[in-house]
């Protein structure tokens, strides 16, 4: 049911905003592409071993070179780029320029014939994306020099995603999600660990304490395998978009867990920009035309 991709893709960015906290307490031992390899690493092996236990069906040969180079383009590309970004602008401008990742992943459905757009689609994007405005608030009108550099940056890491999202959805026709996300999570995580070894990365590992061990265990658990997990098994039963619009959560999760673990206080922003963004999915999702058409819900019973 495309429902339940829609719902899985919601629950993926919004444990995915919890990263950031993981990523930011940890930054100031490792740099991030340690940070990166240590995340998709780990999940590749926690993934790795539930297939492997499941004895799920591993993608065939002839899909072994696509689903590589997905790999790299998400596990690889995604959080070079992504990283990059925040060196020249701010974690709130990164996060607005990320939330285009619906409108590109519309625009890549519909240039390779994948996914047509429909105008419903289209406002609920722009209603998701109008909440995370909302929700930055403020933080939008500090900049640093250069700042330009860092969000083009984030919509090249955008751009890279929303392809992953519309090549996936063959692949996964054929695999299941499990071994499919494990399969190009190890591809991404030996690129980013070649680049950490020769920078000599992985030396720092030694300096980590007991509590930067278990962030680092959350991102790989958490943050690596079980979001990503979902993601895919969200682009297995919804359209690209449906699942892309989804995105608009994370960096509203990102603040409530400002709020929560680092004593950020909650703004009205905040709170209007996440009632804006769950009304932009549910208009994109065409949810309330689907609870109109389940029984006792705004429409005929299957008993009359």
């Amino acid at each position: 049911m495309e429902i339940l991709g829609v719902l899985a893709a919601i629950l993926s960015s919004a444990l995915g905003g919890t990263a950031v906290g993981a990523t930011r307490y940890l930054a100031g031992t490792l740099d991030p592409l340690t940070i990166g390899a240590l995340r998709f690493g780990g999940g590749f092996l926690v993934l790795g071993a539930i297939a492997l236990w499941r004895r799920d069906t591993w993608p065939p040969k002839s899909d072994w070179l696509g689903t590589s180079a997905l790999g790299v383009l998400f596990f690889g590309l995604f959080p070079v780029l992504f990283n990059g970004a925040l060196i020249y602008t701010t974690a709130a401008r990164g996060a607005l320029a990320l939330s285009t990742l619906p409108l590109l992943t519309m625009l890549a459905g519909a240039v390779l014939r994948i996914e047509p757009p429909t105008m419903r689609k289209v406002v609920g994007v722009l209603i998701a994306m109008a909440g995370v405005t909302v929700a930055l608030g403020t933080s939008l009108t500090s900049a640093p020099p250069g700042a330009w550099r860092g969000d083009l940056l984030m919509v090249a890491a955008a751009f890279c995603m929303a392809l992953y999202n519309v090549w996936s959805r063959p692949f996964l026709s054929r695999t299941a999600p499990i071994p499919f996300v494990a399969s190009g999570m190890g591809v991404g995580a030996v690129c980013l660990s070649g680049m950490v070894a020769l920078n000599g990365g992985f030396a720092r590992l030694a300096t980590l304490s007991a509590p930067q061990w278990i962030a680092s265990g959350y991102l790989a658990i958490v943050c690596g395998a079980f979001i990503f997990f979902l993601w895919a098994f969200a682009l297995g039963r919804a359209a690209p978009t449906l699942v892309a619009v989804s995105v608009a959560v994370n960096p509203v999760t990102a603040s409530i867990f400002g709020v929560i673990f680092l004593g950020e206080r909650v703004s009205a922003n905040l709170i209007v920009g996440l009632i804006t963004v769950l009304a932009g999915i549910a208009v994109a999702s065409g949810a309330a035309e689907w609870l109109g058409r389940r029984p006792g819900i705004g429409g005929r019973s299957a008993l009359e």
